[in-house]
């Protein structure tokens, strides 16, 4: 989907928050769009979906394949550099608390963005300072955001939830509101876990990622076909990419 929204010359991304797979998508975009902009950022993700391909044939140790690729494909320094256009942070969940925590700034790493992605109780948790993660972060879990600058919100989800359900009340007195009223808008893709399923498997087909991408861009045109933007005017937009 991301790469579909690339093509929208009035689109501007300022942060994404990642959960599941979506987190490595996201590092991968972030890190494409702070060396080369739009461009850059379309080929750092189609580079990183060929080494997933080529690497699986290859692969014994299945656990540090997804580790091996992202340090390949990514430069977490300049994700965490202060000059990146995009502001990244990723969810995990603590395995044995199941509070869920977002990883950001100085605390992102590697092993953040693996532990997002890593698959609850089909593979190991991923252990950051002492506690152990593994993926499946909810957003509604978080507290709200405080004066988003963002003149939009895309949430990108496998199913409707309440929490981007549109506020009741729009005032400025509302304090319920989970997005202070900034506009949401949201993407469902019933396909969402397909990425991180990928990686139980022996072999990943170069097809079947392609499929997975053109699926993806199909529900962004399929969005942006519905008018849910004013044409006139840049969408700043903050990204949140879910898996519930």
């Amino acid at each position: 989907m991301l790469d579909r929204l690339l093509d929208e010359p009035t689109f501007t991304f300022e942060a994404i928050t990642a959960s599941g797979f979506g987190a490595v998508e996201a590092a991968v975009f972030a890190y494409g769009l702070s060396l080369g902009g739009r461009r850059g950022a379309r080929t750092a993700l189609a580079n990183f979906w060929r080494r997933v391909s080529h690497a699986s044939m290859f692969a014994v140790d299945r656990a540090g394949l997804l580790r091996s690729i992202l340090e390949q494909s990514i430069d977490i320094e300049q994700i965490r550099d202060e000059r990146c256009p995009v502001k990244l942070g990723v969810l995990a969940v603590n395995a044995r608390t199941d509070a869920v925590k977002m990883f950001s700034g100085e605390q992102l790493s590697i092993n953040a963005i693996v532990a997002a992605a890593t698959v609850p109780f089909i593979s190991a948790p991923v252990e950051i300072d002492g506690d152990i993660y593994w993926g499946d972060g909810e957003l509604s879990q978080l507290p709200p955001p405080r004066s988003p600058k963002a003149g939009h919100r895309l949430v990108i989800a496998g199913r409707p939830s309440l929490f981007v359900a549109p506020c009741p009340d729009r005032s400025v007195a509302a304090t319920q509101c989970a997005t202070k009223c900034a506009p949401v808008h949201t993407i469902f893709d019933s396909q969402y876990r397909a990425g991180a399923a990928f990686f139980v498997r022996p072999w990943i087909d170069w097809g079947e990622l392609t499929g997975m991408r053109d699926r993806g861009r199909q529900r962004a045109a399929d969005w942006l076909a519905a008018g849910p933007l004013r044409t006139d005017e840049t969408a700043a937009m903050n990204c949140e990419r879910r898996y519930t």
